[in-house]
C-alpha cells in the first residue's frame, strides 16, 4: 500500500519523476551496461576500474540534464526543429562525454604503475581490451546520449498525449452534460406552457376554484422539480413521487375521467433512473390520447427486474396513434424525442425505447436500462 501510494504521488510529481528516472537510468547503465558488461566480457578488469564507471556515469548524468532544459524549449517548436535538435543535441554531448572518458581514462589509467603491472599480466588479452574500450568508448558515447534523447522526447510526447486525451476526455464529458441538461430543462418550459395554457382556460371559464387548485399543485411539482439535480439520478419510487405531483394538476382538469394503475416490483422500486424520465412521457399520453377520449382514460405503469436490466412498461388507453416501424410518422412532440435522445446519451446502446399499440387501442412505451440500485 506504500508503495504504491508512493508511485501515485510520483506520476502526479512530473519533476520528481524525472530526477527518479534519469538517476537511475543512469546508475542502472553504470553498473550494468557499463561495468558488468565489461566484467562478463574481459572476466578482469583494471585496478579502480569501478570508480572510472562511476565518475564518467556522473559527467553523463550531468550532461544528458543540461540537454534535458535545452529540448525543454523545443517542445514548442515545429517537429523537424525537434528532430534536428535532437540529432544535434546528442552529438554535442556524445561528443564532450567522450572526450571527458578518454581524457580520464589516459590520465588515471595509464599513468598507474599497478595499470602497467596489470596490462603485463593480460597479456595477448591486452590489445584486445585496448581495441574493445577504445572503439566502446567511440561508438557508445553517441548511442548512449542518442537513446537518452530518443527516451526524453518520448516520454515527453506520451506524457502530452495524455494530457491531450485527458482535455478531450473532459469536453467531452462536459459537452454530454450539457447535452443531458439541455434535454433535461427543455421538458419544463414544454409542459409549463401546457399547464398555464390550462389555468389560463380555467380562468377564462371562471373555474376559480380548480385554477387555484392547479397553480398550488404547479407550485409544488415546481419546487420538486427545482431541487433536483438534472444530471442526478433518483429511485423509481421518487419519480413515481414526482409523477403523482404532476397528475395531480392534471386531474384538476379531468378529475374522475383519469385513473392511474401502478404495477411495480419491489426489487424495481430501488432502481435508479434518470430524474423526471416518465414524466413526459405521461404528459404526451394525456395530451395525444386520453385528453382525446369523452370517457377519459387510463394510465398503468409497470416495472421489473429482468436479467441484469430494468424494464419499464407505460401504456394507455386512448384513440392511439398508428405506428410505421414503430415510429410515429411526423411526430412533432418534445416528449418523446427528449425522452430518446436522453436515454441515447446516457446509456449509448444499452437500452431501448419501442413504441407499440395498446389492445385493443392506445399506446404502450417499454423502456430498458441497465439496472442500477440505489445505495442504502
Amino acid at each position: 500500500m506504500i508503495i504504491k501510494d508512493f508511485i501515485k504521488d510520483l506520476v502526479k510529481d512530473q519533476q520528481r519523476l524525472f530526477w527518479v528516472l534519469h538517476v537511475g537510468g543512469w546508475l542502472a547503465w553504470g553498473l550494468f551496461g557499463k561495468y558488468a558488461y565489461t566484467r562478463a566480457m574481459l572476466e578482469d578488469v583494471a585496478p579502480g576500474y569501478f570508480k572510472y564507471v562511476m565518475i564518467i556515469t556522473a559527467i553523463a548524468l550531468v550532461l544528458s540534464a543540461g540537454l534535458r532544459f535545452a529540448y525543454r524549449a523545443l517542445m514548442s517548436r515545429p517537429v523537424w526543429l525537434q528532430l534536428i535538435g535532437l540529432l544535434l543535441g546528442s552529438v554535442a554531448a556524445g561528443y564532450v562525454w567522450l572526450q571527458a572518458r578518454s581524457s580520464i581514462y589516459s590520465h588515471w589509467f595509464e599513468k598507474g604503475e599497478d595499470m602497467k603491472d596489470w596490462m603485463e599480466n593480460l597479456g595477448d588479452m591486452a590489445e584486445l581490451y585496448q581495441k574493445v574500450s577504445y572503439m566502446e568508448t567511440f561508438v557508445s558515447a553517441w548511442v548512449v546520449m542518442l537513446a537518452w534523447s530518443v527516451l526524453y522526447f518520448a516520454i515527453k510526447y506520451y506524457q502530452l498525449f495524455q494530457e491531450v486525451q485527458k482535455s478531450a476526455l473532459k469536453s467531452a464529458a462536459m459537452a454530454h452534460e450539457a447535452q443531458l441538461k439541455m434535454l433535461r430543462y427543455q421538458l419544463n418550459p414544454h409542459f409549463l406552457f401546457n399547464t398555464l395554457n390550462a389555468i389560463s382556460t380555467l380562468v377564462l371559464e371562471r373555474e376559480t376554484e380548480s385554477a387555484n387548485r392547479m397553480v398550488t399543485r404547479l407550485s409544488s411539482f415546481l419546487r420538486h422539480s427545482l431541487d433536483n439535480d438534472p444530471m442526478q439520478k433518483v429511485t423509481l419510487e421518487q419519480e413515481l413521487t414526482a409523477l403523482k405531483l404532476y397528475l395531480d394538476i392534471e386531474k384538476v382538469r379531468f378529475e374522475e375521467r383519469l385513473t392511474l394503475e401502478l404495477d411495480i416490483g419491489e426489487q424495481a422500486s430501488q432502481a435508479l433512473i434518470p430524474s423526471l424520465l416518465l414524466q413526459p412521457l405521461v404528459e404526451n399520453a394525456i395530451k395525444y390520447g386520453i385528453a382525446r377520449s369523452e370517457e377519459g382514460g387510463h394510465l398503468r405503469i409497470a416495472a421489473r427486474v429482468f436479467a441484469g436490466d430494468l424494464l419499464i412498461e407505460l401504456s394507455d388507453d386512448g384513440p392511439g396513434v398508428e405506428l410505421v416501424d414503430g415510429q410515429i410518422p411526423d411526430a412533432n412532440g418534445v416528449g418523446l424525442r427528449n425522452t430518446r435522445e436522453r436515454l441515447a446519451e446516457l446509456y449509448g446502446s444499452r437500452h431501448s425505447f419501442t413504441l407499440s399499440p395498446t389492445e385493443p387501442h392506445g399506446l404502450t412505451i417499454n423502456i430498458r436500462i441497465p439496472f442500477e440500485r440505489a445505495e442504502p
